[in-house]
């Protein structure tokens, strides 16, 4: 189902009447729908790792309270960070899982705490394939043996049966994700992790039916959403987060992305969120030092090719700090809905000071220090105060 208004296209331009400005400003905090998911506005806490679970991948409290300052700043939905779905492929140290039944109640206690203040949450389900860590995975696999500068170390190659292990986990995730009464779950289908590498020709050099050219490199992404639907059922919003373009050379290109989003409605997807970049290169999906509106949503012309190969609603990410700008692309139709990361790891309450006008931007300049530098810390702001934006 489309957002509201999701392709209703307002004029441009400093000739708009101030009456229209005003209809233009009110449009971040409308409401719109994924699927069968009520929003109450177009703000969306895109996955971000937070780093706050223990060995096994159960979430600590601090990631209840982090959600708990999201839902009270105002934010329309949570996009948790990525948990896995198999231990083979657990990313990093303090990871969240959703690889066995017996983390359903520990989840139950996060969606319980989001819905008591009101909010919504959807868990972002994701295998690192050779990205996994290796702290905890010693044998990391990929779609074909690949190796590079920027890559960890090397992984070999998946047999057919880890493949169809893998598929079957992802659905495993979803199911236990409704169980645990989240209202939805996204696959990551970006940045380089497992189902990215088998989108992407630079990794997957494979010759059977999972590679070849983009229809059987999508193949895993098809049978994944094949199988969670089978276990969610019709109703339950499934979305997935994108990498339209792998920014490497040799990688997936933007032509052979845009046929993966013509592809989605049709394999029983909700939304698809907009992202870019393959593991290993954060500069490819994160630019740093975003300051102007001229240096903002820096992939939404790809988003607006995007709109144009389907009827999902999209979420756009990267790089939007001033209402302004989300207001613009929202107006445009080149997106639905407003993902973003860094600017809510500054100010949680950044959805309700925009509402109420008491900021038109973010004060997040995009300093990438964001990332957990120690174990038991979490990810958080750690760019001086003197150096944000006012």
């Amino acid at each position: 189902m489309l957002c509201l208004h999701g392709f209703f296209l307002y004029p441009g331009g400093a000739e708009l009447s101030s009456r229209m400005e005003r209809r233009l400003m009110d449009r971040l905090f409308t409401n719109c729908t994924i699927g069968s998911l009520a929003l109450p506005n177009r703000l969306v806490r895109s996955a971000t790792a937070e780093h706050m679970a223990d060995e096994a991948g159960r979430p600590r409290e601090q990631l209840g309270r982090l959600y708990a300052d999201l839902v009270r700043g105002g934010v329309g939905l949570i996009i948790t960070g990525h948990m896995y779905v198999h231990p083979a492929g657990k990313c990093h140290n303090e990871m969240t899982g959703i690889y066995t039944d017996e983390l359903i109640p520990d989840l139950r206690t996060l969606a319980d705490g989001v819905h008591a203040l009101g909010g919504l949450v959807i868990a972002q389900i994701n295998h690192g394939g050779m990205d996994a860590s290796a702290d905890s995975v010693h044998d990391p696999m990929a779609p074909s043996s690949f190796e590079a500068e920027w890559l960890k170390r090397p992984a070999r190659a998946m047999t057919d049966a880890e493949i169809d292990e893998v598929i079957e986990a992802y659905a495993a995730a979803a199911r236990r994700a409704q169980r645990a009464g989240l209202d939805g779950v996204q696959i990551h289908a970006a940045h380089g992790y497992l189902v990215s590498q088998f989108l992407s020709p630079a990794v997957n050099r494979r010759t059977d039916r999972w590679g070849g050219d983009i229809e059987g490199r999508m193949l895993l992404l098809r049978r994944i959403c094949s199988r969670v639907r089978d276990q969610v059922g019709p109703d339950y919003p499934v979305i997935t987060k994108l990498g339209l373009a792998d920014r490497i050379e040799g990688g997936l290109a933007l032509a052979e992305g845009l046929q993966v989003v013509a592809a989605l409605e049709e394999m029983g997807l909700d939304a698809v969120e907009i992202s870019a970049g393959i593991g290993g290169k954060k500069s490819a999906s994160i630019w740093p030092g975003i300051r102007r509106e001229g240096d903002e949503a820096y992939f939404r012309d790809w988003s607006r090719q995007a709109r144009q190969r389907t009827r999902l609603p999209i979420l756009l990410v990267g790089g939007m700090r001033s209402r302004a700008v989300m207001e613009d692309v929202l107006a445009s139709g080149d997106a639905d809905l407003i993902s973003m990361s860094r600017p809510l790891i500054c100010e949680p309450d950044l959805p309700q000071r925009l509402r109420t006008g008491q900021q038109t931007r973010s004060s997040c300049i995009s300093g990438g220090r964001c990332w957990a530098e120690a174990e038991g810390v979490g990810i958080s702001c750690k760019c001086p105060l003197e150096h944000r934006t006012t």
